[in-house]
């Protein structure tokens, strides 16, 4: 069994914790617009595994922060990660630190 995903989301910093994949986010999609509001910082440090709908979700994300007037920086990007982002060239659309 997978480890689930947390959320914590504190002075502006929401921080993901565990695995971010279609299993683990369902209880953060219905969520995902309410929780982006004041938030100017994603922390994704604490992720050990992002597949692509959890990818997908960091995209949502980012553009829900735009849709609000916000900038959305996402810090803490793994290699692995960042090769996801590569993969489906979407670096433009998920920038990093």
């Amino acid at each position: 069994m997978s480890q689930q995903l947390t959320w914590r989301c504190v002075d502006g910093r929401l921080a993901l914790n565990g695995r971010l994949n279609h299993e683990t986010l369902l209880p953060l999609w219905p969520q995902r617009d309410e929780l982006i509001k004041g938030v100017s910082l994603l922390d994704v440090s604490g992720l050990e595994q992002v597949d692509t709908a959890g990818l997908a979700l960091l995209v949502h994300l980012r553009e829900e922060a735009i849709k609000q007037g916000q900038t959305l920086q996402i810090m803490g990007i793994t290699d692995r990660l960042q090769s996801l982002i590569s993969l489906y060239n979407l670096q433009q659309l998920v920038p990093g630190d």
